[in-house]
């Protein structure tokens, strides 16, 4: 059981999840994604609009990129239930709201919310209190990977099975992992039987971004550094597709910054678009 002390959601999960109800609640529709859910699990302070970092002006293409990519994945998963894939496991969960939102696809799938002990323990708490609970086909799945413990035995343990295919996702996590580290991960998925799909993102090198928002980026990336979490693997495309195919997986693709802005925010009377930054692989086995 997690202690008090570390039973609290990580700041970058309360970030993500206060940028996607100010797009709710500052920017015009059509939203890319509706989610009010997230503020509701993180309860910030009266204030927290007020907040340097939930500017809404500064900060429009940060909350344009959060929204697009999990519009995105939710796409995707939508596509892959209806073709009867039956098991969505999301890695470093955080506030995802997907299982409270969209139960018309939830309840037909086997949804795995993998994180650490601590804010999964919170987490849990904060759902109940809330009046959502823990359905049956939502598994949330505490893994301590700072403890040496398995993914795969954590998941196998709540009910994973290994010969069934599955989506797999992992947002805002490469950034933070080793090269190695990241290509052994994309080795273990790409062992998962085929039709399994893996959507992960990575962040472009600094020289790839646009002028206008690599300062935001390194701000983004010396608060990183100061919290202890730096930034500490980049990927062009190119690489990334590479190391995709070598780990193993039949097919790969790089879904650019431009690609979303295409599919989800053309026509926009506001400008609201993502920059180049923090972009996709979808790899497929």
């Amino acid at each position: 059981m997690a202690d008090e002390q570390t039973e609290a959601a990580e700041g970058s999960a309360v970030r993500v999840a206060l940028w996607r109800a100010i797009h709710v609640q500052v920017d015009p529709p059509p939203h890319v994604l509706e989610d009010e859910i997230g503020l509701q699990l993180a309860a910030p302070d009266a204030d927290w609009r007020s907040r340097p970092d939930m500017d809404p002006a500064g900060t429009s293409w940060f909350r344009a990129a959060i929204v697009a990519r999990a519009r995105f994945i939710e796409d995707l998963v939508a596509e892959q239930a209806g073709e009867g894939i039956g098991q969505y496991v999301i890695l470093g969960a955080g506030l995802d709201t997907f299982a409270q939102r969209r139960p018309e696809i939830a309840t037909r799938l086997r949804v795995f919310e993998v994180d650490q002990p601590g804010p999964q323990a919170w987490k849990r708490r904060r759902l109940i209190e809330l009046g959502f609970g823990v359905p049956e086909w939502l598994r949330l799945v505490p893994v301590d990977f700072e403890a040496g413990e398995s993914l795969w035995e954590q998941l196998a343990a709540a009910g994973f099975e290994a010969g069934r295919p599955a989506v797999v996702v992992s947002t805002g996590v490469s950034m933070y992992l080793t090269k190695e580290a990241n290509a052994a991960t994309l080795q273990q998925f790409a062992g998962l039987v085929p039709g399994s799909t893996l959507a992960m993102t990575f962040l472009l090198p600094p020289e790839l971004l646009d002028d206008a928002y690599r300062p935001g980026y390194e701000a983004a990336a010396r608060g990183a550094r100061a919290a202890g979490t730096p930034f500490i693997s980049f990927y062009t495309p190119e690489e990334m597709l590479e190391l995709a195919r070598d780990a193993g997986f039949k097919d790969a693709r790089h879904v650019s910054a431009p690609i979303l802005n295409r599919r989800y925010f053309a026509g926009r009377k506001d400008g609201l678009q993502m920059s180049k930054g923090e972009e996709l692989l979808v790899a497929t086995t």
